[in-house]
């Protein structure tokens, strides 16, 4: 079964904001067997929308919309749909309630307006989706055999409307095949040395399964993918690759499955052992810090950054020795070491992380070559650290810095 999804809306087409929904629509579609075409994003006109409809209508058996459903005239998805469905906007009783309803409990200071209650104006063939977190309801509508689902381009209100709603209805209303995906997650070795590697697995694979490789930085995704209408035949075959793939990458796996983050995995890690980490950065710039807090319920675990951006404050909050700097100069093995220990005994944690490093365009402080970082984990028994080359670009610099510390510190729990 195959689904397109449309976006509409200036705001994507100008760069003003990121398709986020696409991608979380895609991955929800996938587990339930339905397979995305194509996604297309479309401006606010008229003939435009109406193009990607029928384009879509010829490609797919369900076609998924969002935006352009909020009160003001620039949003015209309804209308749009009325003139390609034929059809036009009468009031939804139920949708004006819950309207009122959002207004009288969580704006009362502003007086519902018509504009508002216009919202209630839906396309009469349309089975209303009930949107509980906005004013903006979600639509189902069909044609020759062909579902037009109107989503809200809220992300919070479309991804309560997919869950809740449009995934339970397509699972009742479409037959679709199974489709599998299971992924190892690599680290520590390129794409193209990892295909040399598996070259004859990927050779041997059943018709079924297909292997894709998905590199990005710090690691390599090996995704097997899998479609068919019998099940247990597609489970069995399944597990029976995924193990051999297993034993082919165990000296450089770091997980099964990417459901999760690396620094998802590292709470999980910390908390089961009630173990705490505390970070002192220079080059990452706190982007340690804020991968590591991006996640709910990170105190528990994480004590918090010192981040000695500038060399003065590498010797005044961090105590770094003044000497080593002029030694080995603030890009060293030494300073990092130096940074890993004070901040773990300054906020009196079990491990902690430190990064230096030049991440250029210029030298700094420091005679490193451009890419040049040195990464120091401490312990509680040790303190090991490294030294790499970034590469020249200072984002993938900071960011491939990142990564390598997490791996470093992922390792260093795992030994405890």
């Amino acid at each position: 079964m195959l689904a397109e999804i449309i976006t509409i809306g200036d705001e994507i087409l100008i760069g003003q904001i990121v398709d986020t929904n696409s991608a979380f629509i895609s991955k929800e579609l996938n587990k339930i067997g339905v397979s995305v075409y194509q996604i297309t994003s479309v401006q606010d006109e008229r003939e435009h929308i109406l193009q990607a409809f029928a384009d879509a209508k010829s490609r797919v058996q369900l076609v998924i919309v969002t935006g352009g459903l909020g009160p003001t005239k620039d949003d015209i998805t309804k209308r749009t749909f009325c003139e390609f469905f034929d059809d036009t906007l009468v009031q939804n009783d139920e949708v004006l309630e819950n309207v009122e309803m959002l207004f009288k409990k969580h704006i009362s200071n502003t007086p519902i307006s018509d504009i508002n209650r216009q919202q209630a104006l839906v396309p009469s063939k349309a089975q209303v989706l009930q949107n509980t977190y906005g004013t903006a309801p979600g639509m189902w509508m069909q044609q020759d055999g062909v579902v037009f689902v109107s989503l809200p381009g809220v992300p919070f209100e479309m991804k309560h409307l997919i869950t809740e709603k449009v995934l339970p209805k397509v699972v009742a209303e479409f037959k679709r095949p199974y489709i599998l995906h299971r992924t190892l997650v690599t680290y520590g070795m390129g794409e193209s040395s990892i295909a040399a590697r598996l070259e004859d697995f990927e050779d041997n694979l059943p018709p079924i399964i297909k292997l894709a490789y998905l590199p990005s930085l710090g690691k390599v995704r090996l995704r097997l993918s899998a479609i068919g209408t019998d099940g247990e035949k597609l489970h069995k075959a399944m597990e029976k690759e995924v193990g051999a793939l297993h034993n082919l990458v165990k000296d450089i796996l770091y997980g099964v499955d990417d459901e999760e983050t690396l620094e998802e995995v590292i709470a999980k890690l910390l908390t089961s052992k009630k173990m705490t980490l505390a970070t002192a950065e220079s080059c990452t710039g706190g982007k340690i810090a804020e991968q590591l807090t991006s996640l709910p319920g990170a105190s528990a675990y994480y004590k918090g950054t010192v981040v000695s951006y500038a060399t003065e404050v590498k010797i005044d909050v961090l105590k770094v020795q003044r000497d080593a700097i002029n030694e080995h100069s603030v890009v060293s093995a030494e300073v990092a070491v130096q940074m890993a220990e004070s901040v773990k005994h300054l906020m009196q944690s079990h491990f902690a992380i430190a990064t230096t490093g030049n991440a250029g365009p210029t030298k700094g402080d420091s005679d490193a070559e451009v890419g040049t970082v040195f990464i120091a984990v401490a312990t509680p028994t040790e303190i090991i650290v490294e030294k790499f080359n970034m590469g020249n670009h200072r984002e993938r610099i900071v960011q491939k810095t990142v990564h390598k510390a997490l791996e470093l510190l992922q390792k260093e729990i795992l030994k405890i």
